[in-house]
């Protein structure tokens, strides 16, 4: 093979350095400039590779983790796929503690990536012996020989960012962008990339976005933790019912809430105006910023940049699934670009 032919050894070389895409149509009555930060375009297809190599590689290079011991994280489904992934071309074993909430795909993927799969009820509190949370911990107690990831209260899961997300979006808006639109569930990817950003420019301003049923917009304003705020809601990847200390509050200048169905809705419409095939929680970051622009947030010489977090594709048996969304009386065509209708050739 020629010395000079570009290879990669495996697929984790191929973490970060996503692209930054503007999108043209759906903000196209927005005032300013508006790119994606593409974050599906990580082997993993998510911007949870960056955490999952950065911190397991951490632990390898403080000894904490040796060859045959096993890595346990709780996860909604894209930090789970990233450790199995990491896993697999490092020899480790993986067991994962999932939220019920997570769809379908995201669980079918995990299995398939050899990871040990615990499914755990979602609406139930962060201390409730069968929460996700809960069972990561004991999990990692009873396993010898384990290390518990713990990215909501891991603060390397902000480091990852710091050290490459950021930098990444500073270089490629070569300094102008203004306003950073990320949505919050750890708070890692926000933050980390916000602390980077800031330290740039002070100026640039840190959009939140959070869903209704979580306390992170209240704990924002208030810092103090709401119970009554939590209920019930479907989207995965944002929005928590504690308060991660993975979150660096300060960096983060307001936070805005989205609704299930708008965010579902607008995820869709990504891939019918713009082509891009994201997930649920792109759809709440297009969603919100779509809100702020509302409340006149942006003006033209804003130069905004929206980081979507992963791929449609985990999303298949949910938001891209129609009977999904009759089923959550998601049927308000106003809100969604008309479906290309399937004809059947007999």
């Amino acid at each position: 093979m020629k010395e000079d032919l570009k290879v990669y050894d495996n697929v984790l070389q191929l973490v970060g350095d996503t692209p930054l895409i503007k999108l043209n149509h759906i903000t196209s009555d927005l005032p300013g400039q508006f790119y994606t930060k593409l974050e599906a375009c990580n082997p993993g297809h998510s911007t949870k590779d960056r955490i999952a190599l950065y911190i397991i590689e951490e632990a390898e290079r403080k000894g904490i983790l040796k060859p045959g011991d096993t890595i346990i994280e709780t996860t909604s489904g894209n930090t789970g796929f990233s450790i199995a992934m990491v896993s697999i071309i490092k020899g480790y074993e993986c067991i994962l503690a999932v939220s019920s909430k997570s769809s379908a795909d995201k669980i079918d993927m995990l299995k398939t990536m050899g990871a040990k799969v615990y499914v755990c009820p979602a609406h139930v509190s962060a201390d409730d012996p069968r929460s996700y949370y809960q069972v990561a911990k004991r999990l990692h107690e009873e396993r010898k020989g384990s290390i518990y990831i713990n990215q909501y209260f891991n603060e390397l899961n902000m480091d990852a960012h710091y050290k490459s997300t950021g930098p990444e979006i500073w270089k490629q808006t070569e300094g102008k962008i203004t306003h950073l639109v990320a949505c919050s569930g750890t708070g890692g990817t926000i933050s980390g990339t916000a602390r980077y950003l800031k330290e740039q420019n002070p100026n640039i301003k840190v959009l939140g976005i959070d869903a209704y049923g979580s306390v992170l917009k209240k704990y924002h304003q208030t810092r103090e933790f709401d119970a009554e705020e939590i209920y019930p809601y479907r989207i995965e990847g944002l929005g928590k019912n504690l308060i991660p200390t993975a979150t660096d509050f300060d960096m983060i200048d307001d936070f805005m809430k989205v609704t299930d169905e708008e965010s579902a809705h607008t995820a869709r419409n990504l891939a019918k105006t713009e082509g891009m095939f994201v997930g649920y929680t792109s759809g709440a970051a297009m969603q919100g910023t779509m809100q702020y622009a509302d409340q006149g947030e942006f003006d033209e010489n804003s130069v905004v940049v929206i980081i979507f977090p992963d791929h449609g594709s985990r999303y298949m048996s949910k938001v891209f699934n129609d009977k999904w969304m009759s089923e959550q009386g998601f049927t308000d065509s106003k809100n969604d670009v008309e479906a290309t209708p399937i004809e059947y050739v007999r």
